[in-house]
């Protein structure tokens, strides 16, 4: 059976909702539970390449009817690096107006500074988010010593007003945060988990032991989705959720229930799929899914260019036999 920490009880308290305090349950209320399914948003542009908000709505009345605990707003799908402060913040204030507090938004407010950073984390604050994601600082990566990296999160959930939410994406950002940094910063009073997208089970289980039972640990991929919920993940945000977030929560659901042999077969076919809307073809791939399943996905921003032709072919493909054989499971 599961252990008790893969149940996701990981809550954090502030004060009045504003400044946190640790673990004060007779003053704080809880705000957020870094607990289920989220799904890491694509953000829409038109074909101008103008951030589209009107494409944002159309699919939030989709996502809205699916099981998704929340969304990743400004995440490596959303091609944070490729948009600018204002877009960003605008971003920001649509998820948390159209969710209206059905889904948890968790706002991506990594910046190439910290002063940036922390003023990303005022707007979405403001705009009503319920958490931040933070990437580590990477382009001078030869720079990250142990003491370099914990003043930097440690200023930004001092600071923030929202709780914080780490980020591991070493694929995109060429540096990976070590377990033992994570383990320090789960200290934190205000900082709540980490989404590892390392892929390195042994790391995401180390993580897993080393830190708070109410720290959560999220998988940031469904094609290890399985195996992080055996070692203690809470839930986990996937680019597939985009499409799939039912399946998803089945995989969750059925680990939980302790029936592995459905949750296993889940697992197993949900990673091709998976794997065409990310390591793939990337968020071309995500996009080129999401106009397939209906949703709007819409143009990627310069220099990223579209999935064409053949590979769309096959992503269409991809995503129709997975939505098949799911149905099957499902009748």
């Amino acid at each position: 059976m599961p252990s008790e920490r893969t149940w996701g009880i990981r809550l954090r308290f502030y004060y009045n909702g504003v400044l946190p305090i640790a673990k004060n349950l007779l003053k704080g209320s809880a705000v957020l539970e870094l607990e289920g399914i989220y799904a890491p948003i694509p953000t829409p542009f038109n074909d101008d390449g103008n951030l589209d908000l009107d494409a944002l709505s159309l699919n939030f009345d989709k996502w809205l009817r699916t099981p998704l605990d929340g969304i990743v707003a400004s995440g490596s799908n959303g091609e944070w690096p490729l948009l600018s402060f204002p877009e960003r913040a605008a971003l920001f204030k649509a998820c948390a107006d159209l969710s209206g507090g059905r889904l948890k938004v968790i706002a991506g407010i990594h910046c190439p500074s910290t002063k940036e950073s922390l003023d990303l984390g005022i707007e979405a604050a403001r705009a009503g988010c319920d958490a931040v994601l933070v990437l580590p600082p990477h382009y001078y990566k030869g720079q990250n010593s142990r003491e370099g990296l914990l003043a930097f999160f440690r200023t930004i959930a001092d600071s923030v007003r929202l709780p914080v939410v780490l980020y591991n994406m070493p694929s995109n950002t060429g540096f990976n945060l070590a377990p033992d940094i994570v383990a320090t910063l789960s200290e934190h009073p205000n900082i709540i988990g980490i989404k590892d997208s390392s892929g390195d089970i042994v790391q995401i289980a180390s993580i897993c032991r080393d830190t708070p039972e109410d720290f959560g640990v999220f998988a940031g991929s469904g094609s290890f989705f399985l195996p992080s919920l055996a070692v203690g993940c809470s839930g986990g945000t996937m680019g597939v959720a985009n499409l799939f977030a039912d399946a998803c929560r089945d995989i969750l659901l059925s680990f939980r229930k302790g029936d592995l042999e459905r949750s296993r077969s889940l697992q197993l076919s949900i990673i091709e799929i998976n794997q065409a809307v990310t390591k793939w073809f990337g968020v071309p791939g995500l996009k080129a899914a999401m106009d397939h399943a209906g949703l709007y996905g819409g143009p990627v921003r310069p220099p990223l260019l579209p999935v064409e032709g053949k590979v769309r072919q096959e992503i269409g493909r991809i995503y129709d036999s997975f939505r098949s054989n799911y149905r099957e499971v499902l009748s």
